[in-house]
This record gives structure tokens, C-alpha cells and sequence, in this order.
């Protein structure tokens, strides 16, 4: 067994303040084993959101030691426990209590997302005909556990708050898995450019790297759909063509 000192931010949406629990600590602990171990011996009325403890739901999404991470995910020996460790709500959304933030507004931005729009099937059973490199390519993206790690990291929502404008990274990444699926018909082109706001993202990949599930966003979803984007507004050659034949 050992020390360790946790900073812990307690409050709401109208404010608070960290305060300090001293802990023990053993072998094989995760942040969250911590902050439940404070939970229940010193801070009863401690809120914090959490459900499988294993990396895949993304319900303990928090801030340890200023970067985005899961708690369930940090183990204690990957950090310096010779300074205090702190533990905060992800700053981009609304504190409900304590380490528990409001993340509903994801929820409104993937209604307004449109739906998948299969093609005709292939097959007089109803079945339908895919290239395996193609199935490959948007499969990564179904991997995304909805943490929301991305889009409490991304400078657009972080620091510019352009919550009416900016769907953010993780629906980038449902939008890619919908644009490059092999069955799907529809197109979100103009609604990446316009309702989406896709051309505020300047590619920093501070997406990719918190997270939990190593997608590649920025290069394997972002770039492609602004590319996607520039080729039907932004390519000359393309707005001669319309112009001769239309």
C-alpha cells in the first residue's frame, strides 16, 4: 500500500472549488478505483458517472492531471503520485455536480444528423454485395464509444464555443462512417459545409490523440469529408464543367 493526495473539483455549473483527499493506494489501481475509494470513506455525497469499468461504455470521462482521459482507463502507476493528482469534469460541457457534466447537447447534434440511406438491395433474397476493403474502411469508425473525450479537447467547442455551428469530432467521425459506407446513398456534403461546420476544424489531431479507442480521426474521417467538401464547393474545374453542360 501506498499515499497519494487527490485534488478533486467539487461544485456545479455556478461554480466550485478542488479540494484535497488523502488516499491509499495498491498495485494495479485505476483512477477510478480511487475516486470510488474516496466516494465511499470520505465523500459520500461525491458525484461521479461511471457503468462498466472496462474502457467501452465512456461514462467516466473526466479530466486527470489537465488532460482528457478515462478514469476507468489511468492507472495510478502511469502517474506522478509525488504531487497531488487532479481529478475534474471535462470543461466544455455544463457541470451537473461535481465530476458529472451535461452532455446532452451530442445528443441534439446527432438528430440532426441525417440517416443512413441504404441502396436497393443486390440480391433477390434482400441481401446485398460489398468489397471487404470497403467494409474495412468504416469499420474503424463504428469502434467510437461516444466518451466525448474529442470533443471536450477540441479548441472549436473548448474555447470558441461554436456549439450552433460546429458538430465537433465525434460526429465527424459518425458522419464519415455514414459518407464512406458502401450502401449508403444519401449525401451530407452541403450539411458538412453549412449546418456542420466542418471548415472551423484546422486539423490539429488533438482529437486522435485522447482517444480511448486509438480511431484515427483526423486523417482517416476529417480530412477526407473536407476534402469531400472542397471538391463539390470549392473546385474550379468542377464549377466550369456545371457551368458549360448545365
Amino acid at each position: 500500500m501506498a499515499n497519494a493526495t487527490f485534488q478533486i473539483w467539487r461544485g456545479d455549473n455556478s461554480g466550485g472549488e478542488f479540494r484535497s483527499y488523502p488516499a491509499e493506494i495498491s498495485e494495479g489501481m485505476v483512477v477510478l478505483d480511487a475516486v470510488l475509494n474516496i466516494q465511499a470513506k470520505q465523500a459520500n455525497d461525491l458525484a461521479v458517472r461511471w457503468n462498466c469499468k472496462a474502457g467501452k461504455c465512456g461514462s467516466c470521462s473526466a479530466e486527470i492531471n489537465g488532460l482528457p482521459r478515462l478514469m476507468c482507463m489511468t492507472r495510478l502507476n502511469s502517474l506522478p503520485l509525488d504531487k497531488p493528482v487532479t481529478v475534474e469534469p471535462m470543461r466544455t460541457f455544463p457541470s451537473i455536480k461535481d465530476l458529472v457534466t451535461d452532455v446532452s447537447w451530442n445528443f441534439e447534434v446527432k438528430r440532426k444528423i441525417k440517416k443512413f440511406q441504404p441502396r436497393p438491395p443486390d440480391e433477390a433474397d434482400g441481401a446485398w454485395l460489398m468489397g471487404q476493403q470497403d467494409v474495412n474502411r468504416v469499420q474503424e469508425f463504428r469502434k467510437c464509444i461516444e466518451c466525448y473525450l474529442c470533443q471536450d479537447v477540441c479548441h472549436v467547442l473548448r474555447e470558441h464555443r461554436k456549439f450552433d455551428e460546429f458538430a465537433g469530432p465525434r460526429f465527424f467521425v459518425h458522419l464519415a462512417a455514414l459518407e464512406m459506407h458502401p450502401l449508403d446513398t444519401g449525401s451530407r456534403v452541403e450539411d458538412l459545409k453549412n449546418a456542420h461546420g466542418i471548415g472551423y476544424c484546422n486539423i490539429t489531431t488533438c482529437c486522435r490523440q485522447v482517444c480511448p479507442e486509438n480511431i484515427t480521426i483526423t486523417e482517416n474521417a476529417i480530412i477526407p469529408l473536407k476534402e469531400r467538401v472542397v471538391d463539390e464547393f470549392y473546385d474550379p474545374l468542377r464549377k466550369l464543367v456545371l457551368k458549360i453542360f448545365t
